[in-house]
């Protein structure tokens, strides 16, 4: 063991120690851990996805009930669930976990992660997502087959009926229903659209509310992206509301843009602000609980000036306070402080690239 690394340990376990004191004893939420995360190369981006996915309730009890299960073989699910089950069974209250296992499953199974470059937060947050909701529709898939053949029965009728949801759809799904209106006769047609996060464009000092009415904004179809009417070939109007909503309700800002005259991404450095607590507003008449309130549970913060540098944090919120998870460092921190990461009017990015609400229902 070297000297400086001995030193980083050290460091870890006064930090540790710092936090659990000013916490205190008496406010320390019963049962609940915060553990950093070791960086294995570039790999904050990870990190902070864990850390916001670990404290969205629902889908820590999910992963923790599938640790429970009979054992299966090896997957990023099982690596997810092994190591939310050493963070929720360590000793500890506070410290630091190496979340090795995960990380080679990850770089193992996606040759986009299998390097030591910055990887993008949003990209990681999907393939992971829709990576656990295949294993499990491929699991429930192998159990009906099985069931059928200790029966006796021919596997045929599933081979093309859609999948069912799994728990990644019942908390994070929800449905978008785009309508077209035609200008002339007044047709209304309807698409719906299913999504497990929403990506909405940011603009110079605005808000989360102002760029979720920007998203469904309605828009006249004309030239090359004109939709006839079947009834009098005439240019339609649409725009997108809320058919159902999520439990927990992941929103991206698109902050990285690319910019044709530099032939690159670049990243917008613009203040938007978001609320601790957000009612949708954009919901169809035929929505389910329309008049649903999000609470701001965790927030994945891109610090850096571009997409391929700079460094990803997280800040959550568990129980009645706040805390900042940067990789293997745990802070305690106001809630005033998260108008830090609102972004800046200059260039100088520290800004936030995005966040979960989760449903108070």
């Amino acid at each position: 063991m070297t000297v400086s690394k001995f030193a980083s340990i050290c460091t870890m376990g006064a930090n540790a120690s710092a936090l659990e004191k000013e916490i205190g004893p008496e406010q320390f939420p019963v049962n609940e851990h915060y553990f950093g995360l070791v960086n294995f190369g570039n790999t904050c981006y990870c990190n902070s996805i864990l850390q916001a996915l670990y404290f969205c309730r629902p889908f820590r009890d999910k992963v923790l009930a599938y640790k429970s299960q009979p054992r299966k073989k090896e997957s990023l699910l099982t690596c997810l669930a092994d190591l939310f089950h050493s963070i929720a069974t360590q000793k500890k209250k506070v410290g630091v976990i190496p979340p090795k296992k995960f990380i080679t499953r990850l770089r193992k199974e996606n040759e986009l992660f299998d390097n030591y470059m910055q990887q993008d937060a949003h990209e990681f947050l999907n393939y992971l997502l829709n990576t656990i909701a295949d294993i499990l529709q491929e699991e429930r898939k192998q159990e009906k087959q099985n069931g059928r053949l200790r029966n006796g029965d021919v596997d045929s009728e599933d081979n093309n009926s859609t999948p069912d949801p799994t728990w990644v759809h019942e908390i994070f799904q929800g449905t978008l229903t785009n309508e077209t209106r035609c200008l002339t006769c007044e047709t209304i047609s309807s698409k719906d659209e299913d999504f497990l996060d929403l990506s909405v464009d940011v603009e110079q000092n605005t808000s989360i509310t102002h760029c979720l009415r920007g998203f469904s904004n309605t828009e006249t179809l004309c030239s090359e992206y004109k939709y006839y009417c079947e009834e009098c070939r005439s240019k339609q109007e649409a725009h997108k509301r809320m058919k159902k909503l999520p439990m927990i309700l992941a929103l991206h800002l698109k902050r990285f843009k690319y910019m044709d005259q530099l032939h690159r991404y670049t990243k917008l450095s613009y203040r938007v602000v978001f609320p601790l607590e957000l009612r949708l507003f954009n919901t169809s008449g035929d929505a389910t609980n329309p008049d649903r309130m999000y609470d701001l549970v965790a927030v994945v913060v891109h610090c850096g000036s571009g997409p391929n540098r700079g460094h990803y944090i997280a800040i959550v919120k568990s129980h009645d306070f706040w805390l900042l998870f940067d990789d293997d460092i745990v802070e305690k921190i106001d809630a005033q402080a998260i108008e830090e990461f609102y972004g800046l009017t200059s260039d100088i990015s520290k800004n936030s690239e995005s966040r979960d609400f989760q449903s108070r229902d």
